[in-house]
């Protein structure tokens, strides 16, 4: 018998009529829409770049369309009777994505200009707040007075690039605040309202005017409408990740392990499923690689990298905070902004909820996002660029538990490599160590509590627990005594594994480590 053709994956495709009159793979999310096309009327939803909101939007635009011929076979056929067509006006705002107000200003009124050839509009009016409210009423009276649709795509972008730009930030925040006036105020016109964006800025007059916008980023019951969940994964998704375990010649369970660990983890809310990386792993499973950094290469992190840097901020901190989900949502120029932009954008996701505190604990969410993050942190550290080979001879080390050919290697590489100038902190050091040692893929720990104080480091392989503290143009004999006297050791004596005590000197004219000393 001949094996069915596996249909295509559609890496990057946002049009939804593109996808189905091709019969290309879609991961059916109608259910959903339509449960929230009824429920609801005004509409926010925010999700990380490339996570399918875009996808979504054109899946609502051909629905509102009427388009019933691109929905057979979806759940969505069973569910709507009427498939009423409307006007739909869809803004795509990443088309806006400009570092001026002019420059911003001229896509709105060129995606204006589109529109209003369309419905035959002479506009006078130069202000771009008063040709959408004639659009929209012209639409209205155009289709017989049906309420018309309206869809605003990542309505952030105009905003996101310049947060941190005082001036800039305020002139194009009041120029999208002047397009989005008139949606409330020509409510009677709108059948259904949907926002998308990364962020949602809070304390920003666009939202203020627009607080009959329901949010429903953080609710269980559309936790699942962008991504790919496990369900889905394993029954839409299963003939590539078969093919995909056969050219790695792995079985089908560890291929779902694998994709797992690099991909998952993402929560949306209280009781979200695990949400996987739908970019991410469309293109793992197109190569048959199961694995690789795609999303995170897919955009810029120079913006997040900075923050973090410019907050001296490490990973080991920000994996596993405790926010309120007030704190979730950015205020603009805000200098403790990095944290819940950080949530938003996908670098951290829910991991857990305390209903009695109503405190979310917020961290990391895969491997993916792990080893980008430390990979484009390691050059505000140091400028190495044969970092990846000395990691990989790292791997080999830990592997054998060879910590003295390890700190070794350290050492020598170091010596080669030009680092930043603020050397002067055992801290910067810590810091550094972490990122080049996680990037082994160890678990690696910072500033571990015990009952007498905090563990510099903790490094854990398969075989042995590595208890680790620093000290700059100290002994190593000083951090062996400090490791011995506080009993660090006996925090993590139930662990089952040996522990090793390892004490380290590093120079600060060097700027590399320039002693050790180990205790089984």
């Amino acid at each position: 018998m001949e094996k069915e053709e596996l249909q295509v994956l559609p890496v990057g495709v946002m049009d939804y009529e593109t996808i189905r009159e091709r019969g290309w793979l879609y991961v059916d999310k109608t259910d959903l829409i339509y449960k929230m096309t009824q429920a609801l009327t005004h509409v926010f939803l925010s999700r990380p770049r490339r996570f399918g909101k875009s996808l979504l939007v054109s899946t609502l635009k051909y629905y509102f369309q009427g388009r019933k011929d691109l929905f057979r076979g979806l759940a969505i056929e069973g569910l709507e009777k009427d498939w009423e067509p409307r006007a739909v006006l869809h803004f795509d705002m990443s088309l806006a994505k400009h570092e001026s107000r002019e420059q911003v200003e001229n896509n709105l009124c060129y995606m204006l200009s589109q529109y209003e050839e369309q419905y035959n509009i002479k506009s006078s009016y130069t202000d771009t707040n008063l040709r959408l409210s004639t659009l929209i009423r012209t639409a209205y009276e155009q289709t017989g007075n049906k309420k018309v649709v309206i869809l605003i795509d990542e309505y952030d972008a105009p905003l996101l690039d310049v947060v941190k730009k005082g001036n800039t930030f305020d002139e194009i925040r009041q120029a999208m605040r002047n397009f989005y006036s008139p949606l409330k105020a020509c409510d009677q016109y709108i059948h259904f309202l949907f926002f998308t964006g990364i962020t949602k800025f809070s304390q920003l007059s666009i939202f203020s005017e627009l607080n009959h916008l329901r949010n429903i980023s953080l609710k269980d019951e559309y936790a699942t409408i962008c991504g790919i969940s496990k369900e889905e994964l394993l029954t839409t998704l299963r003939g590539h990740i078969e093919a995909a375990a056969a050219k790695q010649n792995v079985s089908f369970d560890e291929a779902v392990a694998t994709l797992k660990h690099n991909y998952d983890g993402y929560h949306f809310s209280v009781n979200s499923p695990d949400m996987f990386n739908p970019f991410s792993v469309l293109i793992a499973l197109q190569d048959k690689t199961l694995r690789g950094n795609h999303w995170f290469g897919s955009g810029t992190p120079t913006f997040i990298t900075k923050l973090l840097r410019g907050r001296n901020i490490t990973l080991a901190e920000i994996d596993g905070i405790d926010l309120k989900e007030s704190r979730f949502y950015v205020q603009p120029n805000d200098s403790d902004s990095v944290i819940p932009l950080l949530f938003q954008a996908g670098y951290l996701t829910i991991k857990t909820y305390n209903s009695q505190h109503d405190v979310y604990t917020i961290g990391i969410p895969n491997n993916e996002v792990r080893i980008s993050l430390l990979e484009n942190l390691l050059p505000y550290f140091c400028r190495a660029e044969k970092a990846d080979i000395v990691i990989e001879h790292l791997i080999d080390f830990l592997a054998v538990d060879d910590i003295d050919g390890a700190l070794l290697l350290l050492k020598e590489f170091l010596k080669t490599v030009p680092q930043c100038d603020n050397t002067d902190y055992e801290g910067h050091y810590q810091q550094l160590l972490y990122v080049i040692l996680a990037l082994t893929g160890q678990r690696v720990d910072v500033e571990v509590r015990t009952p007498r104080g905090r563990v510099d480091m903790l490094l854990r392989t398969k075989r042995a627990i590595y208890i680790m503290e620093f000290k700059l143009n100290r002994s190593p004999k000083t951090a062996m005594t400090q490791i011995e006297e506080r009993r660090y050791a006996d925090r993590f004596a139930l662990e089952g594994l040996p522990i090793v005590k390892v004490g380290v000197t590093f120079n600060k004219q060097s700027r590399t480590l320039s002693k050790w000393e180990i205790k089984e």
